[in-house]
């Protein structure tokens, strides 16, 4: 009786210190660590604002055994994309939260083994001429567990160092792209002029924001155009954007996505938008690279539009003529610039 009365005790005594050590420990935590990249910041911001991308520089296959990883949900690179990660170590997924290019990115971390856990993690991005700071942070609440544990381990000497390995791997990286990139011939701006015939597209248009512009895309090219397969409407140009307005104070544009058309379309395809470029005298640049690079030929652009002396007559068009699902290297990717001028 006396040795069971010592064993509760004992128990007692353990709760009694667990639950002081709860009560004593942090409700929440922040870990950050910070770098300057001699590198743009559309070359960091590249690497930080995907899955994929996370994953070249990361520091994690370096420290877990055995690491597999499947994603779901959106496209990456998309809000919403989701990768899942199993390891010898840990399991646990990383969900794309919020993306606005070229300052910063949020995510989501649910880990589930070796404990439960939500947290946040952040990339914010500070261009400085030629080079970009970036900081790196996780933040989260911890549970009753977590306050227990956070007695005994400091979360910025057991996460910072993992941070200091992955963004010295990423400087290694972006540093290397930019050099590259500097080293590569300039894409042709060479600029032609060409009478453009009236071309009619069904598609969505919308106002949207500058950080939703890809998922906008992804979503209504891909609408439009299984509409005009089960239709049976052959399209008669390349996926595209025709804009009517880029608001650079409010960051958005107002632009309509989708397919040129037959003009006998019109009786045969629902569900979306019509919309008729008018005929025109216009401006054409073939540019070739990622979709990143391709603000200058629209510098190009308007450059030539000063130096002529000519006025925008309603529309500027983007031809999406490679499709970077069978053509890998970006650098191959085909966009035609067009402008339409009076």
């Amino acid at each position: 009786m006396r040795a069971l009365k010592t064993i509760l005790i004992i128990l007692l005594a353990l709760v009694a210190i667990l639950v002081i050590l709860g009560l004593m420990g942090p409700n929440d935590f922040r870990v950050e660590r910070s770098a300057m990249i001699k590198a743009p910041v559309e070359v960091v911001y590249a690497n930080v604002s995907s899955l994929g991308g996370m994953d070249k520089w990361g520091p994690w296959k370096e420290m877990e055994h055995n690491m597999t990883a499947t994603l779901s949900g959106s496209p990456d690179g998309q809000v919403g994309a989701i990768s899942h990660w199993k390891s010898d170590e840990s399991e646990g997924e990383q969900e794309l939260a919020e993306l606005v290019p070229n300052k910063s990115v949020k995510t989501k971390l649910r880990f589930i083994s070796p404990w439960e856990a939500n947290n946040e993690a952040s990339f914010n991005l500070e261009a400085l001429g030629d080079s970009t700071k970036v900081t790196w942070g996780i933040q989260g609440q911890n549970n009753f567990i977590g306050k227990i544990m956070s007695v005994f381990m400091d979360m910025d000497k057991m996460v910072g160092p993992m941070f200091e390995k992955g963004l010295a791997n990423l400087k290694g990286l972006a540093e290397s792209e930019a050099t590259a990139a500097k080293e590569k011939p300039a894409p042709s701006m060479e600029i032609a002029s060409m009478d453009r015939p009236a071309t009619l597209y069904f598609g969505e248009r919308k106002r949207v924001k500058w950080s939703e512009l890809k998922a906008f895309y992804a979503e209504n090219l891909m609408k439009s155009m299984g509409i005009i397969q089960k239709a049976g409407v052959q399209p008669i140009g390349a996926p595209s954007g025709v804009y009517f307005e880029w608001d650079e104070k409010n960051q958005e544009a107002d632009l309509l996505a989708g397919i040129p058309v037959p003009s006998d379309a019109k009786g045969k395809l629902k569900g979306m938008t019509f919309y008729e470029t008018p005929a025109s005298k216009a401006y054409h640049i073939a540019y070739y690279g990622g979709y990143m690079g391709v603000g200058k030929a629209h510098e190009a652009m308007d450059a030539k539009m000063k130096v002529d002396g000519v006025a925008m007559n309603a529309n500027v068009i983007e031809e999406y003529v490679t499709d970077p699902d069978q053509e890998p290297d970006s650098t191959k990717w085909l966009t035609n610039v067009i402008y339409l001028i009076k």
